[in-house]
């Protein structure tokens, strides 16, 4: 996904963040928050002034002070628009390019800042999330960073900080549908993230913040029976074999680790762990982090386990040396080897071990491309 206008102005998401993606050749965007931020800041002042600022700097949270073009303004009586073009660096943010806007009016003094869902930003429908029911998808960070900003704003020029902010993506109700937010219960579109400001390239903290959301809306939903999947194959797969509704199932990916880490600190009765046989041999193995770059697929290691399972040593010695995963399970699966039950037993054990007595009963499902099941273990809990 390419930059664009709406972007920096030459202010560098800097300090030790930016200098650890030096040696990536990375560049780090900013966030729907930080956008909207600014967005909100220029249309204010514009209110006030007359003018808008731009480019329009802000002051994030840890005490960056970055400059973005505006893309988009209006000013009309009481009321103001700025837009900003979200620029994401170079990860692969499904957002990177949108229009984010923000349009202010003036309250009554007394009124606060009040924050609307505009077109493209969804609403909380279910409990579970940071939001109560109905407030726009507007997260707690980026709220207070607007808060901050109309005050800065109205102490400059002479302003009472009473304000309703509408922000709005667009298109984001279309892009939304590429996000978790549907299942956890923002309908109508994006919700207007970050906690620093900063994207920081590839660090999946969307993602996983995606995961800890779904944990947290699959409990407040008196759910006592959640699934980490790493595909839909697997969510398809443990949907059969529980009945478990969408809710419940937690789009993992590669990140075993972040459910197990989260579900440790906000138990759930059970936890169903289902992936592909290869993806979960790495889990067995002792890896939090299955993804084909940062985990391998460790063919001794499954020897190891096919030996314990009844393996002769000359099909321990095929299993060492075959290509690849699902090669080592079709060794054994011809032999009458249960490897991939082997496989999920230890993965479910490895699982436990991360909990570490957190009050969870853990089982794992191991299946094939098509979806069928090839290992099973037992549940087992603390």
């Amino acid at each position: 996904m390419s930059p664009d206008a709406g972007g920096h102005g030459g202010t560098s998401p800097g300090g030790g963040r930016d200098a650890q993606l030096k040696h990536t050749g990375l560049r780090p965007g900013w966030t729907t928050g930080a956008c909207a931020t600014a967005a909100t800041t220029a249309a204010y002042t514009a209110l006030l002034s007359g003018e808008f600022p731009d480019p329009v700097t802000i002051t994030l949270p840890k005490g960056q002070t970055p400059s973005f073009a505006l893309a988009a303004e209006s000013l009309t009586g009481d009321a103001a628009m700025a837009g900003i073009v979200k620029d994401a660096g170079d990860d692969p943010d499904v957002t990177h390019g949108a229009l984010v806007r923000a349009t202010v009016r003036l309250l009554p003094p007394g009124s606060g800042v009040v924050f609307r869902a505009g077109p493209g930003v969804g609403t909380v429908t279910l409990p579970g999330l940071p939001l109560e029911v109905g407030e726009p998808a507007i997260n707690p960070v980026p709220r207070q960073m607007m808060r901050d900003h109309v005050a800065r704003v109205a102490a400059a020029h002479g302003g009472t900080g009473d304000v309703e902010i509408t922000v709005s993506v667009d298109h984001g109700e279309e892009l939304a549908r590429s996000t978790w937010n549907p299942r956890i219960g923002i309908l109508g579109g994006l919700s207007i993230l970050g906690t620093t400001g900063i994207v920081v390239p590839y660090s999946c903290s969307a993602w996983i913040d995606s995961i800890r959301r779904g944990v947290d809306v699959a409990r407040a939903g008196g759910l006592t029976h959640v699934a980490g999947c790493t595909g839909s194959t697997s969510e398809r797969t443990v949907t059969e074999l529980y009945e478990l509704p969408e809710i419940a199932l937690l789009d993992m990916g590669d990140f075993a680790g972040a459910v197990l880490k989260y579900v440790r600190q906000h138990p759930v009765d059970r936890l169903t762990l289902c992936g592909g046989f290869a993806k979960l041999s790495k889990l067995a193995a002792g890896h939090l982090d299955l993804h084909s770059a940062r985990s391998q697929v460790d063919k001794p290691f499954l020897a190891e386990l096919a030996r314990a399972a009844g393996a002769s040593e000359s099909l321990a010695a095929e299993i060492a040396a075959a290509n690849t995963g699902l090669a080592a399970l079709r060794l054994c699966e011809a032999a009458g080897v249960p490897l991939g039950d082997a496989v999920a037993a230890r993965a479910r054990d490895e699982a436990l071990a991360v909990l570490r007595g957190a009050p969870v009963t853990v089982d794992v499902v191991c299946i094939d491309r098509a979806g069928t099941v090839v290992g099973r273990s037992a549940p087992k809990g603390p």
